[in-house]
């Protein structure tokens, strides 16, 4: 550990600083699914058109999205613990203002502003964990604990949102993070090692392009939800995205200390590990997302009973997230992320042939148990394909990639799967057959981008991890 104070060791801390940031990481992905469920009361409550309502999770998206990259950097340049408290004490805030929001704009307002502290939590506690544990069997295992959060917080928001919904109240998900927010403030400064502030200038314009390219680009593809890709406002913003993106890729080629270093891309692996992590989040929260719809549209079921209908999907998603850091040493992470996105995509096929005469056992409990086990299988080694290789140094903006890829992958999956199944179920006799049709639409599009996901995995990782493979035992056979 070059870059912390590594007088702090030992087994006890280094569980400590595993557990804070897991459940600060956790936090942050529960709120980007706990609203779902929770969405008709909000709706009734605050008087939203489905345009309205949408921007109370899209403003979050767009925020979050947008300010990754220079999220990732400030960590970098200030160091990463204190931007950690940092987020979090904005994200805890924000929550508060979340709940006791008195009306429309100030929920909205609010949530873009939860958006702001995600956007500093989310890399810096990536960038913490691989900082503050060596390469090896302790990183491995603590990626894999991290890539269980991301697979468990998303599913296991729904059942909280839905039992607080239906039980309490939609505003209640989100008390529940203000007292999260202020203990892992407390113990991060007790636990947490600081990293060494990076010297030098801060990349202003790399900062800029960034912000405002991934903000132009994620607002253009939720904005192609509602308004379909040929609107001039979808057309104008993902060009001016593009174009800033473009300037961005220019600039940081010539930057002093870039905001998001070119030579992370000179890995294939890691390449392929965003591109796959974009289309494996696009198809995961259209799952979510319209999944979610189906259960309490046309099955019939309350907030919470949908919830607790994921519960399948939940818990073997997370045993075998729990079995990652004893199946990597022996299989290694390249054939793991392929077996993972391979179960993930038969789950999913299955699934999308639903029919208003299935039932939840045979058409969804089934398939989510199959959509479960390729989560926990396929997001710690998708992970840490993102991060392989990386210097210290460069851990904060590798960390900020692939978060980058996480977010953006989820609005421009949805904004593709929503477009894609738009017209589908016009024809049908009744509402619940319009809604299973819209559904199956959706899932089958989602099936079609975890294709894609496991070709890159294929064609980009798997080659890459069995050349690195090679060259380790080489290595051993030399010294030996």
């Amino acid at each position: 550990m070059t870059t912390v104070d590594t007088a702090r060791t030992g087994r006890v801390n280094s569980t400590a600083i595993l557990a804070i940031i897991l459940i600060s990481y956790f936090m942050i992905l529960l709120d980007n699914s706990i609203i779902f469920t929770g969405l008709p009361s909000i709706a009734a409550e605050m008087g939203y058109s489905a345009t309205g309502l949408s921007w109370v999770q899209d403003a979050y998206t767009l925020v979050f999205g947008g300010l990754l990259l220079l999220g990732a950097r400030l960590g970098d340049i200030f160091g990463r613990r204190r931007i950690f408290v940092a987020g979090l004490a904005i994200f805890a805030a924000a929550s508060l203002l979340v709940g006791v929001a008195p009306n429309g704009w100030w929920l909205i307002a609010a949530r873009a502003f939860q958006g702001v502290g995600a956007a500093v939590v989310a890399p810096a506690s990536l960038s913490l964990l691989t900082a503050s544990f060596p390469p090896g069997r302790e990183r491995t295992r603590a990626v894999a604990w991290y890539g269980a959060a991301a697979g468990i917080g998303a599913s296991l928001g729904l059942v909280i949102g839905g039992a607080l919904a239906d039980w309490v109240s939609w505003r209640a998900g989100f008390f529940i993070n203000v007292p999260i927010g202020i203990a892992m403030i407390v113990l991060a400064p007790r636990f947490i090692p600081e990293t060494k502030p990076s010297t030098g200038r801060f990349d202003v314009a790399g900062a800029v392009y960034a912000t405002l390219g991934m903000a132009a680009l994620v607002f253009g593809i939720v904005n192609s939800a509602e308004a379909g890709w040929g609107s001039p406002t979808t057309f104008l913003t993902l060009t001016l995205g593009a174009v800033l993106l473009a300037l961005l890729i220019r600039n940081e080629s010539r930057a002093e200390q870039p905001i998001m270093p070119l030579r992370l891309f000179r890995s294939r692996e890691r390449s392929g590990a965003y591109a796959a992590r974009m289309l494996y989040l696009g198809a995961m929260i259209g799952f979510f997302y319209f999944t979610t719809q189906l259960l309490q549209g046309a099955m019939g079921f309350s907030a919470f009973q949908a919830g607790v209908a994921f519960f399948p999907m939940t818990v073997v998603n997370f045993a075998v997230a729990l079995l990652i850091p004893r199946l990597t040493p022996r299989f290694g992470n390249a054939p793991l992320l392929a077996a993972g996105v391979a179960l993930t995509l038969v789950g999913m096929t299955w699934l999308s042939f639903v029919h208003s005469g299935s039932t939840y056992l045979s058409g969804v409990a089934l398939p989510m148990i199959l959509i479960g086990a390729g989560q926990g299988l396929a997001f710690a080694p998708l992970t840490a394909a993102g991060i392989s290789g990386v210097s210290a140094d460069d851990a904060g903006a590798a960390s900020g990639l692939v978060n980058t890829a996480h977010q953006l992958g989820s609005a421009l999956g949805l904004g593709i799967l929503v477009a894609i199944s738009a017209g589908a179920g016009s024809a049908a006799e009744s509402p619940k057959e319009a809604l299973t049709e819209h559904v199956s639409t959706a899932l089958t599009a989602g099936a079609g981008l975890l294709a894609g996901c496991l070709v890159i995995v294929l064609v980009f990782i798997v080659p890459q991890a069995g050349k690195r493979k090679q060259v380790d035992s080489h290595l051993k056979i030399v010294q030996s």
